[in-house]
């Protein structure tokens, strides 16, 4: 029965959900990096930025709970697929479960830090990713071996940005989707959207983890970034404007992708 639970139209509808709340958040944070990017402006572009964002909209406290238990049913949907198997031929495989074991955290984690925010801590779920960062960095450079372990997560967070964004340009997206029933129009549009903002995820993702494992080699918490830093880093390569710029409509097209995903993903 609770095999059958886990592959009931609730769990679906709680993962599909999950989908629609990530969309929203990547979607907000691509728009403040943007501005960010062509005004200058002083804002956050990550998730704190983003949830301060939808509390100052008319239905704010509204919109804060809706993401919140979205993405708290996509914390259920992978630890089911973490506990029975994910869809797929190769859905009972160790390395699968593990993986959606650690996704089930994560969105638990935010979906938590969500849930707080909106009944009124407002520095749960707003905080700046990048104090957060040099925090956290600060904290496990002061255990024995620190420097160690801050290298570890640093190299792991960086190869895993890497990996997304290497998946997203093969489309390994393609097998969790419907395809064969999506039109060429919403074929287009997953890969547009799905390819682009993946790539601008991934590489988000390892420069964060680059500013960490420079934190590690330095022993310096202060060079650990969050996505806030990290997005606004790009500014400073060649053409760093339209860079930044870049990376944010890519990361507002992964809102987009995720979405789509909520559409036509199989489970």
């Amino acid at each position: 029965m609770a095999r059958r639970a886990a592959r009931g139209d609730a769990v679906r509808a709680g993962a599909r959900a999950g989908f629609v709340a990530r969309g929203v958040l990547y979607l907000l944070v691509g728009v403040l990096a943007a501005r960010i990017g062509l005004t200058g402006a002083n804002e956050q572009a990550d998730r704190g930025g983003a949830l301060a964002e939808v509390a100052a909209t008319p239905f704010g406290a509204v919109l804060l709970w809706a993401l919140g238990a979205g993405l708290a049913g996509m914390a259920l949907w992978r630890l089911t697929e973490a506990v029975y198997g994910a869809a797929g031929p190769d859905g009972d495989k160790p390395a699968k479960r593990a993986h959606s074991a650690f996704r089930f955290v994560f969105y638990a984690f935010v979906s938590f830090l969500v849930l707080s925010f909106a009944a009124g801590a407002r520095s749960s779920g707003a905080g700046s990713s990048d104090q957060q960062s040099q925090d956290v960095t600060g904290r496990l450079l002061g255990l024995p071996g620190g420097q160690w372990w801050v290298g570890a997560a640093a190299v792991g967070i960086l190869v895993t940005g890497l990996v997304i964004a290497g998946r997203a340009a093969l489309r390994k997206y393609h097998k969790h989707l419907t395809w064969a029933r999506l039109s060429k129009n919403q074929r287009r549009l997953m890969d547009v959207t799905g390819i682009t903002g993946g790539v601008s995820r991934g590489v988000v993702f390892a420069a964060v983890g680059f500013f960490a494992l420079k934190a590690a080699i330095q022993f310096d918490p202060a060079e650990a970034k969050g996505v806030d830093d990290a997005i606004r880093s790009f500014a400073t390569a060649p053409a760093g404007q339209w860079l930044l710029v870049a990376v944010a409509i890519g990361l507002a097209l992964f809102g987009v992708f995720s979405f789509g995903m909520a559409r036509w993903r199989k489970f």
